[in-house]
């Protein structure tokens, strides 16, 4: 076994995580008895598409962009996984090969615990087979919701959702302001709201002028949550 060795903010990211946080001390500890460190560079592969499943992870530090190829060729985000998210675990109940691509986006910490140490922990856990359904189903919530998003809502709600989202999981207070930690480029932010960036451009402006947030070079602050959350209910 393994015992991971975190920095004290990659530990509380873990420990606080909405999922993990709601587990049994005994799986907790189970969990992490078993779970091996990786730190890996900004852009370092993690996973491809078609290739099987050989651990479940969760993230303690950074975050991890989940991606697909388009028919011509081009790489287009789909998400990023915050820190205290675990992942992985879909194709590993199934047997099935891994759906998308993964990689670090900036410096990234992950907990990674083996395909067969999983195995072992859902045979002698049986908490963790109603955790992960539980988690499961919170996902498929969120994917119907952003189909919904995708196809009724205008892009500049679809927008303001999604930054309010990003702050949410990454903000940085910095006194009345807030910081998206998280590095995206204008084309990566188009990406998750299904736009082009020149579309996605125009709409940032408008929300900069409406006193809602200020862009800086691969960065955005928000200005103000509550003109944001008008902007996405509108």
């Amino acid at each position: 076994m393994n015992n991971p060795i975190l920095t004290i903010e990659e530990q509380n990211n873990i420990d606080a995580g909405p999922w993990f946080s709601k587990l049994s001390e005994e799986l907790r500890a189970a969990i992490l008895s078993r779970a091996v460190v990786r730190r890996l560079a900004d852009g370092a592969p993690l996973a491809s598409r078609g290739s099987p499943a050989e651990d479940w992870c969760g993230v303690a530090k950074g975050a991890v962009r989940v991606s697909s190829v388009s028919m011509s060729g081009k790489q287009v985000s789909l998400t990023y996984v915050e820190p205290g998210t675990w992942f992985g675990d879909i194709a590993l109940f199934d047997g099935l090969p891994r759906t998308h691509d993964a990689d670090a986006h900036g410096a990234t910490t992950l907990l990674s615990v083996r395909k067969a140490d999983f195995k072992d922990l859902l045979q002698q856990h049986v908490e963790l087979y109603d955790a992960l359904l539980r988690l499961n189903c919170r996902r498929l919530r969120i994917m119907f919701n952003l189909v919904e998003d995708l196809n009724t809502r205008p892009l500049s709600a679809r927008l303001a959702k999604n930054i309010l989202m990003l702050a949410k999981s990454y903000g940085i207070n910095q006194g009345d302001e807030v910081r998206i930690g998280l590095q995206l480029a204008q084309e990566d932010l188009a990406q998750l709201v299904g736009a082009s960036r020149q579309r996605v451009n125009q709409e940032l402006k408008e929300l900069e002028r409406e006193g809602a947030l200020r862009i800086e070079p691969t960065r955005i602050v928000v200005l103000s949550r509550e003109k944001l959350v008008h902007a996405a209910e509108r």
